[in-house]
């Protein structure tokens, strides 16, 4: 696999880990402050948000950097920059009029989301909270075009600082915003919500000044490459904003998957679960355990991030033997480190729902069901980052209306049937419906077909069971000794079982020398010095 796509993801995940992390620890205070009966409130709002932004942006991140990684190798500097300056007021005017819906049609928005009758939540409550987001529409897809130029050059720590920024800066407004509502102006949880949401316009300042550094720092490298160009296509404004349409429909696709298919959820669920409304399932399933179910999810973003302008430039290039390598080494990578976080987090589901929120058997549960779906959400991205690298972009659009139409037609019959474990398998079948039919588009087009691939998964498969093995026995000893009383405890058995889990896991994998086959030879030059 090209260095340039390990020190890309590399970058991205790392960024992304980070931020991640914080946007499941703030959650921890942010929980104590609004309470259980109100924290679903917070989701109402941003899954609209999600749905709209994926429209303001229109893939552009995604979708720029493709168009620019294609034009910088074939020699041609000039097509990206002059795409950037019209893309940068396109981007503002898209925004604005995504903010000016979301805003003046929020309280529609609301009452699809929930009946009138609804106990929980009111469809006032809702319509503002989705008001109070809107603002972010304003600056993000502004921000998030910038960030797709410099993945065109490869250089994605941009990316990877301003979304940590945006990320640290968010959370201090959002609980500093909470705090001040509840403890300061004696206000109730739900207007500490709608304050909280703000943070995404005020998080998304702060990642526009983190590249507007980047920008000032790298324009004199970008401008002698300018000077240097070998070529020049001379594409109209018109014929990029064409192509880069064909590159972005998809992307947005792709951008607003999750959203969509949590927005089934947010559409049918309550009114499926009709006896259960005492209790926010919809809520965890949303929100609480969904927030733990990304974690793992976190290195596909940064392989798909990363993938798109080096599978265009093996594609644009005909080099189809560098592209079966780098889908083999991305497959096997991202299975090799999403498949242990998946089980091990299963393992200490009940620890981390009362680590990050509280005590609770039904939260427990959903999160133990529903971890194993991050499998799922890890592929689709990755799978479709493939097809818009070679050029199949159409097929993403198609593949996952299918998997979206299966799940919104058995969702309600599942919900009746299991509950909340009906919502997750119509999930896990939707997504899997999408993910198979993109494997067939790289199947057909590429004949890319590796039975090195099939055993490896194998491999990697058997060694995750011996890891749950030792993660579960070790979890049962502990909670023998360890009373289950308080987030210590709870913290306490999930690091003990981590380190147990990935020390097993890694002894194992580099015993067996896969460890050492994916990540190289500088993990071998490591491991010879254990004996390895």
């Amino acid at each position: 696999m090209s260095n340039n796509l390990y020190k890309g993801t590399a970058i991205l995940t790392l960024g992304l880990f980070l931020s991640k992390i914080l946007g499941v620890i703030y959650i921890i205070p942010f929980y104590a402050m609004v309470g259980e009966d109100n924290i679903g409130l917070y989701q109402y709002a941003y899954i609209p948000y999600n749905l709209m932004l994926a429209v303001a942006i229109s893939g552009a991140p995604l979708a720029f950097s493709r168009f620019v990684s294609k034009y910088n190798t074939l020699g041609d500097f000039h097509t990206g920059r002059n795409l950037l300056r019209s893309g940068l007021l396109t981007m503002m005017v898209t925004g604005f009029l995504s903010f000016l819906f979301l805003y003046f049609f929020a309280e529609p928005l609301a009452a699809l989301s929930i009946d009138k009758d609804e106990e929980i939540y009111s469809v006032t409550d809702v319509k503002e909270a989705i008001q109070w987001v809107s603002f972010a529409l304003i600056v993000v897809p502004f921000m998030s075009l910038l960030r797709g130029f410099f993945q065109g050059y490869s250089f994605m720590m941009p990316t990877a600082v301003s979304q940590l920024i945006e990320q640290i800066v968010r959370i201090i407004f959002l609980l500093g915003g909470a705090y001040v509502v509840i403890n300061v102006m004696d206000g109730s949880p739900k207007l500490a919500i709608q304050v909280a949401v703000l943070s995404a316009f005020v998080g998304a300042i702060g990642g526009l000044i983190v590249l507007y550094y980047y920008w000032k720092r790298k324009k004199p490298e970008y401008d002698h490459l300018l000077t240097t160009s070998t070529s020049s296509h001379d594409v109209s404004l018109k014929d990029m904003y064409k192509e880069i349409l064909v590159y972005a429909v998809p992307v947005v696709f792709l951008g607003v998957a999750n959203p969509l298919f949590q927005f089934v959820d947010l559409l049918t669920f309550n009114r499926a679960m009709d006896s259960a409304l005492d209790f926010d399932y919809l809520g965890v399933l949303n929100l609480t355990a969904h927030k733990l179910v990304m974690i793992p999810v976190m290195l596909a973003t940064g392989f798909s991030m990363a993938l798109i302008p080096l599978v265009t430039k093996y594609f644009t290039m005909n080099e189809h033997e560098q592209l079966s390598q780098t889908l083999d080494k991305t497959f096997q990578v991202l299975y090799f480190l999403t498949l242990p976080a998946v089980v091990g987090m299963t393992v200490l589901a009940n620890e981390l729902y009362h680590f990050f929120y509280q005590p609770s058997e039904i939260g427990s549960d959903i999160l133990a069901h529903y971890l194993p779906v991050a499998i799922l959400f890890s592929l689709f991205p990755v799978t479709a980052a493939i097809l818009q690298g070679i050029n199949q972009q159409k097929w993403i659009i198609l593949n996952l209306l299918v998997g979206l139409l299966i799940k919104l037609a058995i969702n309600i019959p599942l919900i009746n049937l299991w509950e909340t474990n009906g919502a997750i398998a119509a999930t896990i079948i939707g997504y899997s419906v999408a993910i198979f039919m993109n494997f067939a588009v790289l199947v057909t087009t590429q004949n890319y077909r590796s039975k090195l691939l099939v055993r490896r998964i194998i491999l990697i498969t058997a060694i995750n069971v011996l890891m749950l093995f030792a993660a579960a026995l070790t979890r049962m000893f502990l909670i023998q000794f360890i009373p289950a009383d308080s987030k210590l405890s709870a913290l306490l058995i999930i690091l003990i079982v981590g380190v147990v889990g990935g020390l097993v896991y890694g002894a194992i994998s580099i015993r067996l020398g896969i460890a050492q086959k994916l990540f190289g030879e500088r993990l071998t030059k490591y491991t010879r010095k254990f004996g390895f």
